[in-house]
C-alpha cells in the first residue's frame, strides 16, 4: 500500500511539474504611432528557465521600413499588465499598457522632447509568417549581439 501511494504522489508531482512549464507564444501586433504611422510588432512570451517568470522577446518596424528594431521588454511586477520596451540602442523606449488583445501608450524618444501615441492591436499570423517572423527575430537578436 505504501508503495502504491508513493507512486501515486510521483506521478502526481511529475504531471504537476510538466502542467507548470507553459509553452512559449508568439503575437503579432499592428497599429499606429502618432495615429498616423503604421507599425507591426512581433513578441514572444516564454517562462523563464531559472525564475519562471515570463520573458519577452520582441522586435519592431515602422511598416515603411524594411529594418526591425529589437526590443527589450520589462514587465511591471505590480501591475502585471504594464510594459516598458526600449529599443536596441535606446534610440526609443515604448511605455504601454496591455488591455485584452491592444496595448496603448507612448513611445518617448531618448532626450524626452517627442512623446506619441501608440495603439495596438493583436493580428492573426499564418504557419509561414510565424517561421518567418522567427527566423527575422533570430536575424535581428544575432546582428545586435554577436561579438
Amino acid at each position: 500500500m505504501k508503495k502504491i501511494m508513493l507512486l501515486f504522489i510521483l506521478c502526481f508531482s511529475f504531471l504537476n511539474t510538466i502542467k507548470a512549464q507553459t509553452a512559449p507564444t508568439s503575437n503579432l501586433y499592428k497599429g499606429t504611432v502618432d495615429g498616423k504611422t503604421p507599425i507591426t510588432v512581433y513578441m514572444k512570451t516564454e517562462e523563464n528557465p531559472c525564475t519562471a517568470d515570463l520573458m519577452f522577446t520582441s522586435m519592431y518596424r515602422y511598416n515603411k521600413s524594411k529594418n526591425w528594431i529589437q526590443l527589450n521588454i520589462t514587465q511591471n511586477r505590480k501591475a502585471e499588465n504594464e510594459f516598458i520596451m526600449v529599443e536596441h540602442d535606446f534610440s526609443g523606449v515604448l511605455i504601454l499598457k496591455k488591455t485584452g488583445n491592444t496595448f496603448s501608450g507612448l513611445w518617448i524618444s531618448p532626450d524626452t522632447k517627442k512623446q506619441l501615441k501608440v495603439d495596438l492591436k493583436e493580428a492573426s499570423m499564418t504557419k509561414k509568417e510565424l517561421e518567418n517572423f522567427e527566423k527575422t527575430m533570430e536575424k535581428v537578436n544575432y546582428e545586435n549581439n554577436d561579438c
